[in-house]
Order: structure tokens, then sequence, then C-alpha cells
């Protein structure tokens, strides 16, 4: 068993730890602040400097001498997790036109395969019923990508804007090929196969649009700093250098979002700041129009539009109506919208899912932070919308679970949804929305005897420093002495907290945490302030100048497991990814006498730097998420949270850090730095780690079986930490 505090993880087989020299470097001086920081030199933009590269070497070297002894655990948890896998698998199929669409895995293989197949019957509404097999059962498979077979020309690969053509003939996908999230327009015959670019569009950001005359492609590219930020227009069998630039945004806060209504009718233009955007539109039936103003740019006012009948449906937040109203306004005149659904403070409105007779809205309870579905039935087209009948809501059984909305074909009357629970695996339904019948569709398979009933969930409130309740939803595997509500004696217990962007990270289902859940281990949400988790208010009290609210509510929810014997000190660990490793980069300055083990990914943690400096990818547009450091006291109240400036002489937990070098979101300098200067600053001798993958970005691997090693690390880490796994080095932890 490892002991209670954990102390070295060098012996004679591990080296030193790598010391980052220390090169002299002065800030800026910013309102009289002199700040100097001796581990600069670590930040190298073109990521080819032979010293940096060096150094990091130097660090996977030493995690990896670190984790030696873990080597067989690790392959434990890999194959254990990989286990838990049906390899050969297949999505539910999503009825488009005359075709389901769909993609399948192939044992063995890491990367999805694109397919589809004609519907006997032709296009139509489709039914709860239907399967493929019974609506095409004698229709061969057409694959239209392959990305086992595209991803053997590079380590990594991801592709993003998978779009069919309205006449179901060509394709049009952009790939990654290093993790750096610019990606390469592909534009495919799906009859012969071809290639149709003369040559390659590339620094893409993902989004492409189909016109309605099947040879018009609308795309964005990123300027250097990663920003969408210009429209194209591109001809089918034309030179991409004669492409039309349609639309460019040219305020640095902005970002440029493309899409298309789920009715086809309409391209849908949207520029947009952390907490500001306006809307544009192009009839897709007429590709070489103007970009229309659909809703006027208004500061912190933000709009999502979509459309059906002979109207757009506009979501709007305002500061007054935090929580967003639902507009409806007529397509000959955007201008004359009125409200269909109003403001409701105690419920945001997340999603609008619109069909030819229906729309479905996706709300979230801020007192439960649970999502609702409600349906409403609209007038047939050529009539007026101007209210909605009485809504019918979606009844769910469980007190915790997750719902988000999944492709839906707006021509029926079939609505299709995913939901799933911190114990239920995701689960695809098809809901029908003029009968209120419901049909389970899929289960996403779990192999190795998974059974839900052998664990329990809870959801309890732990109270902050200001007196604000905060949920904590926990699930753990039922055993001797373990309760509904509580699982027992205090035991192994792993926190996780994101608290940034108003993203909620809510009560989900995940397989991989079954190793950590099975070997005794409580896994835990705390939805802290800045997240998403309980509405807008929510998340505007964890930002800005209330930022420190999401590190104070973490680490109350850390006392409150504590106090009431779900764990210990010396059994808790904790995660956070992003913004989630600001998290625990804070508090662990706070309090790093409350755990036992941080497991930082891809940590944001060089706050006060970063959005000092505009040439770092995404500082601009994030002034509006943490405050602009230029202004006096902005630049005081980052200072003091800000983790790298914070780092003090202590006895920090067990630390393991990663990192992606081609991340164009957060710097692996940061993380580096960070560790330099924590091994420099700490008093312990416990470990303290920097894992920097040098073949992939912000989201690691792209491969699942490749992600699933880089999980099986991190949670051998944690479990030796823990003193749950046996190892040759365990009493020395």
């Amino acid at each position: 068993m490892v002991a209670s505090a954990a102390s070295s993880g060098e012996s004679a087989s591990i080296p030193a730890p790598p010391r980052a020299k220390k090169v002299p470097y002065k800030l800026p001086v910013i309102h009289g602040d002199e700040r100097e920081d001796p581990y600069y030199w670590l930040r190298d933009d073109k990521r080819e400097d032979p010293e940096v590269l060096s150094h990091i070497q130097a660090e996977n070297e030493y995690t990896q001498a670190v984790m030696a002894d873990s080597k067989d655990l690790q392959e434990t948890l890999y194959k254990e997790m990989r286990g838990r896998i049906k390899e050969e698998d297949q999505s539910v199929p999503l009825r488009k036109g005359p075709f389901f669409y769909y993609k399948r895995t192939e044992e063995g293989k890491q990367y999805s395969v694109h397919c589809r197949r004609k519907i006997a019957a032709g296009e139509g509404p489709g039914s709860l019923e239907e399967t493929l097999e019974s609506a095409a059962a004698n229709e061969a498979e057409e694959i239209l990508l392959d990305e086992n077979e595209e991803s053997k020309k590079s380590e990594f690969y991801q592709v993003r804007g998978f779009k069919i053509s309205p006449n179901h003939k060509l394709l049009a996908y952009a790939e990654d090929t290093v993790g750096g999230e610019k990606y390469t327009l592909h534009i495919k015959d799906l009859a012969s196969g071809q290639e149709l670019l003369t040559k390659p569009i590339s620094d893409l950001s993902g989004s492409v649009v189909w016109a309605n005359d099947n040879e018009t492609l609308f795309y964005t590219t990123k300027d250097h700093l990663d920003r969408p930020f210009k429209l194209w227009r591109h001809k089918v069998g034309t030179d991409p250098s004669e492409d039309a630039l349609v639309f460019h945004e040219e305020d640095d806060a902005f970002y440029l979002g493309l899409g298309k209504t789920e009715s086809d009718r309409y391209i849908i233009v949207s520029p947009g700041s952390a907490v500001t955007s306006n809307a544009l539109f192009l009839d897709a039936d007429k590709p070489e129009g103007e970009l229309q103003m659909l809703t006027p740019r208004v500061q912190n006012v933000e709009v999502n539009v979509t459309h059906s009948g002979g109207h757009f449906l506009i979501t709007r937040r305002s500061e007054e109506l935090f929580n967003s109203e639902l507009l409806v306004a007529p397509v000959t005149d955007p201008t004359a919208s009125r409200t269909l659904l109003p403001h409701d403070p105690s419920a945001r409105l997340d999603d609008v899912e619109p069909f030819e007779r229906h729309i479905a809205i996706f709300a979230r309870d801020c007192q439960s932070g649970l999502t609702t579905i409600t349906v409403y039935d609209l007038p047939e087209s050529g009539q007026p919308l101007e209210t909605l009948p009485e809504g019918r809501k979606i009844q769910f059984d469980e007190s915790a679970f997750s719902l988000e909305p999944e492709s839906s074909q707006f021509k029926s009357h079939i609505l299709r949804f995913g939901y799933t629970s911190l114990k239920t695996p995701y689960s695809t339904y098809d809901y029908d929305l003029t009968t209120g019948e419901r049909a389970l569709k899929k289960v996403q398979p779990v192999l190795g005897g998974f059974d839900p009933a052998k664990y329990r969930t809870a959801r309890v409130w732990a109270t902050s420093e200001d007196g604000t309740k905060v949920p904590i939803s926990l699930v753990w595997q039922n055993r001797e002495g373990s309760s509904d509500a509580h699982p027992g004696a205090p035991g192994p217990l792993h926190l996780y907290g994101y608290g940034s962007y108003e993203i909620p990270i809510d009560a989900s289902f995940s397989a991989n945490r079954l190793a950590l859940i099975d070997r005794g281990v409580t896994f835990a949400i705390a939805h802290i302030r800045g997240g998403g988790d309980l509405g807008r208010k929510w998340y505007e009290n964890g930002k800005y100048l209330h930022k420190k609210n999401t590190f104070v509510d973490f680490v109350s929810a850390a006392e409150h497991l504590i106090k009431d014997k779900w764990t210990t000190p010396n059994q808790l660990s904790i995660e956070g990814r992003s913004a989630g490793g600001l998290l625990i980069g804070a508090t662990l300055n706070l309090r790093p006498d409350l755990f036992q083990a941080a497991l930082a990914g891809v940590p944001f943690v060089d706050v006060l730097t970063t959005m000092l400096d505009p040439t770092i990818p995404l500082t601009t547009i994030e002034w509006e998420e943490w405050g602009n450091p230029q202004e006096e006291e902005y630049y005081r109240y980052m200072k003091s949270y800000s983790p790298i400036d914070n780092v003090k002489a202590a006895e920090y937990p067990n630390v393991l850090v990663t990192a992606g070098l081609h991340d164009p979101r957060v710097g692996y300098w940061e993380p580096a730095k960070w560790v330099a200067k924590l091994r420099e600053a700490k008093t312990d001798d416990r470990l303290l780690m920097f894992k920097c993958d040098t073949g992939a970005g912000h989201f690691s691997k792209s491969g699942r079986f490749d992600k699933l090693q880089e999980t099986a690390f991190e949670y051998a880490f944690l479990l030796k930490c823990l003193g749950v796994a046996p190892s040759a080095s365990d009493s020395k932890l």
C-alpha cells in the first residue's frame, strides 16, 4: 500500500528531474509593475528551437522513467479499457434525402469509416420503427471516406466539415494532419472517387457549406493567430486562386462562424466575440447574391439563428435577458421581429431544433442544472407565426442526467437526441413529435460485464465562502457498507472541474472511468461557477473580476467531500483540462495541502503574460472572458490568481502536467514554464512530471486506441498516488 503522504518518486534508477536553465528576461512594465520571467526562453512559436525541443525531450524521458514501475499497470488499464469497446460498431443511421448516412468502426482500426446506403423507398419523413436493415437491407453499402486509409499519411489525423452536396453526388471535407486545428479542404466526386480540387486550399477553420446549386462551396479561413476571419466562395472545377472573398471580419476580437439552416434554405454567417455576435444571411439558392444583414451587431448581445417556414427563429441574449429569449421574424423583413418565447430567469434557452411543423426547445433549469426538452407545434408553411401553443415536455426518470440534440431530418416529425448519466451509457433516442412516443435506437455498448446496477450516484451540495450552494455529482461502485446516498467509509476520490466559458460539465457516462471506479475510486464532478451548469448568471459570477469564485467553489467542494467523509486529503486527487488546468493551478496555490495528486491537462497557467500579448492566438477574443490587463483593475486581479505568478515555497501534492507541442489554444510553453517554476519553488520531494506530446495539439492524439494509451498513463499516475495500485516503488510515494 502507498504511504499516506506522498514522498519522492526518485530512486537510484530514476534520474534527477530536468532543471530548465534560467535566462534573465524582463517582461514589459505595466502599471508600474516589474516582472521577470527567467523561463520565457521556452517559448518558440515555430516549435523548432533545438534547445527547447531538447528540454521537452528531457522532461518526457524523466516522466517515463518515474512511471516505469507502472508499465504493467498501464498495460492492464489499456487492455481493460479497450476490452470495454465494441471495436466493430456503427452509429445510428441518419435519414437524409434518399440515403441513410452513418459511420462505423472496424476491429483493430483507429478511425471511422463514413458510409451510406440507398433507402429502397426513397425520400420520406421516416418513422420510429424503421432501421437500416428494414429500409435498406438489399442496398449495397457505399464507402464515402475511410479515415483509416487517409490517416496513413500522418501521425495525427482529424476530419472536420464533412458535408454532402444537396444532390448527394459530391463530398467536401477538411483534414488536419498536425493537430494545429488548421485544415485543408478536399472535394470528392462520390461516383468516381476523384479529387476535384486542382490545388489544395489550406488554413481552413473546418467550416464548409454547400449552396443548393451543388457546385458552389463556402468556407472560412484562419489568420496567423488562428482566428477564422474570411469567408470564401469556391466554384467546383475552378482554380482556387479565383475563389471570391465574400466577407472579411476585420475586428480582431470577432471570429467568423458559418452554417446552414436545418431547412437548407439559408446560409448563415455569424461573426462573434466572447459576448457579442450578429448574423447575416444568404439565400442558398442564390450563391452569388449579396449577404444581407439579419441582426445588427450590438455590444453584449448574442444571437443564434435558424429557420422554418417563412420565418427566422432568433435566440437572443442580452445583459437584461441573460438566459435568452426566442424571437420570430419574417424572412421578408428580419427587422420586424417579435417575442415567441419570453426570457425566463429560471431557465436558460440553450438550443432550438426546428422542423417543418414543430420546434424542440432545449433549456437548462438554473436550480437543478438539468436540461429539459419542450416540444411546440408550428403552423403550416405560409401561415403567420405569432404565438406558440402550450408545449409538451419530454420526461426522464433519473435524478441527474445529460441531454443533447443530434442531427435530425427537417422534413420529418422525428426528433433525435442523446441521453446519458453517470451510470447510463450514451443512448440515442428518436422521439415522435406528433404522438409523443419515443424509441431507443442505440445504447453505446460497454463490454466486459458492465452492469449499471453495480453503481450508485448522488448529487450533494457544498457551501462556498460567500454562501453559494455548489452542486457535486458523484458515482461509485456499490460495495459493502455503502448505501444509495454514500459509499460508506472514506476512500479514494477523484474530483473533476472546469468552470469557464459557460461550458457545463454535466453528469455523463465514461466507460474509461470504470477503470478507476471499479478499483474503489469515487468519481466526482464539481459544477463550479464560471461554467454554464446552472445558467448564465452562474457563468457570469465566475468570470472577469469574479473569477476567483471558480477556484473557491472547487476548494469548497473538496472540503465538503472531506468533511462528509467521502474521502480524506491523502486519498483525494483532482483534474482539469485547458481552462480547467487554470483551475488546478490556482487551486494548488490556494490549498496545496488539501490533495494527494493533481492532473493538469494542457493547462492555461500563464494567464497574465498571455493576456498581455496580442500576438498569441486567442488573446484578443479572450479579453471578454478574463478581462484586459491593460486596465489596471484587471491586471491586479489577474495577477492575484494567475498560477505561474503565484507559485510559492510550499509542499505541493504529486502533479502530472500534460501538453501538446502543436497546441494552438494553450501554448506548450505555459505548462513547461509552470513546471520549471514549481520545480524550483516547491519544498517537498513528491512527484512533478511534465509530459508533452510532440505529435499532437490541444486534444491529444487522434486515434481512438492511441488516446486510450494516454488515458491509461494518466490513470496509472492517479492510482499510484492514491495508493490503489501496487507497484515496486509504492513505498516511496
